[in-house]
């Protein structure tokens, strides 16, 4: 009998053969794989690249630049009202300049509205500094200074509540009344929780998050946002979604919310509340009451329940404008 190379047998080398045979194909198909696996991801990378970069000279520019610690902070002005409502967003909204633009409608009709976008969104720079809440409210007044404001009420949606605490007693003098459109508030739970800030960060850098976008539908659709105005913030959040500077805000979060909560943090007693919730918030349970204690703390504070979504103000900006107008008219009435 002849033997191979290796002193075995042809008889005995034959099975080897074969059961080697299989294992071929298994690294063949795992390699075939790894290969589309791989060329999928250069595909989603480059069309986020290609196609950011014919957007981004289709991107108009809304509202105007002020200087805030050496870099530039858009804010959006609209109507001539005597009293300035100061607009602030929730945490990620990506153009709100843009998002605000139904309330915006409304309550320009009445006075004068300022549309801050703070560092990190819309049209404004970013910037490496901690987005703490102490860093983020020294900005955003100093924005407000830039523009001469005086006396302003503070209206905000989501993570602006907490940011607004800490706004409403640092410049007390300023805030004449704080409005919160489905606020923060920082009792609630849930908020103690690190946050996957590297998975976004992975999103954002493979292009991933432009595609994930695609393929969720259009947030904005069916509400009252012109074809344009959808198109220009699309644009916007490929382009801004999930920056440094907004992950650096979602890293401290938590931080955020606990510093608020170890302090006691509440609005000045004297400071006039207006709070628009949603009602039956089925994953915060204790949504209402503890807006309800907010507004029991303020000499002159109102929770009014919506029927409505965490961004109450797509749907029933009418609503919100003519609530606070009411209610801004009974403090007149009342001093």
């Amino acid at each position: 009998m002849r033997r191979n190379r290796n002193g075995n047998s042809e008889a005995e080398a034959g099975p080897v053969k074969k059961k080697r045979k299989p294992l071929r194909i298994i690294r063949n198909i795992l390699g075939v794989l790894a290969g589309i696996i791989v060329l999928f991801f250069a595909i989603v990378f480059v069309t986020d690249k290609v196609a950011g970069s014919m957007e981004k000279d289709r991107i108009e520019p809304y509202g105007q630049f002020v200087e805030v610690d050496g870099k530039q902070m858009n804010v959006r002005i609209d109507g001539d009202g005597a009293e300035t409502v100061v607009l602030l967003p929730g945490y990620g909204t990506a153009a709100p300049g843009l998002d605000f633009e139904p309330l915006i409608r409304e309550l320009e009709k009445d006075y004068r509205v300022v549309t801050v976008e703070p560092f990190g969104y819309g049209l404004s720079d970013g910037t490496d500094k901690e987005r703490t809440t102490a860093n983020i409210v020294g900005e955003v007044h100093e924005a407000v200074q830039r523009l001469g404001l005086k006396r302003y009420v503070l209206m905000g949606h989501s993570i602006a509540g907490l940011y607004g605490l800490e706004y409403a007693n640092q410049y007390p003098d300023e805030v004449i009344a704080f409005a919160g459109i489905d606020t923060s508030v920082p009792a609630q739970g849930g908020m103690d929780q690190e946050l996957p800030v590297g998975t976004f960060k992975f999103l954002r850098q493979s292009g991933l998050m432009r595609l994930l976008t695609k393929v969720s539908g259009a947030p904005y659709a069916g509400l009252d946002y012109d074809a344009q105005t959808k198109e220009q913030i699309r644009m916007v959040t490929n382009r801004g979604g999930n920056n440094g500077t907004l992950l650096n805000e979602m890293s401290h979060i938590a931080s955020n919310f606990k510093q608020a909560r170890e302090a006691g943090a509440a609005f000045p007693q004297s400071l006039p509340l207006v709070l628009f919730i949603r009602q039956n918030n089925a994953e915060v349970p204790d949504w209402t009451a503890m807006h309800e204690e907010q507004a029991e703390h303020s000499a002159h504070g109102q929770v009014i329940p919506m029927n409505g979504g965490h961004y109450l103000h797509h749907a029933l900006s009418p609503e919100i404008a003519a609530d606070f107008k009411a209610f801004m008219n009974g403090l007149e009435k009342n001093s």
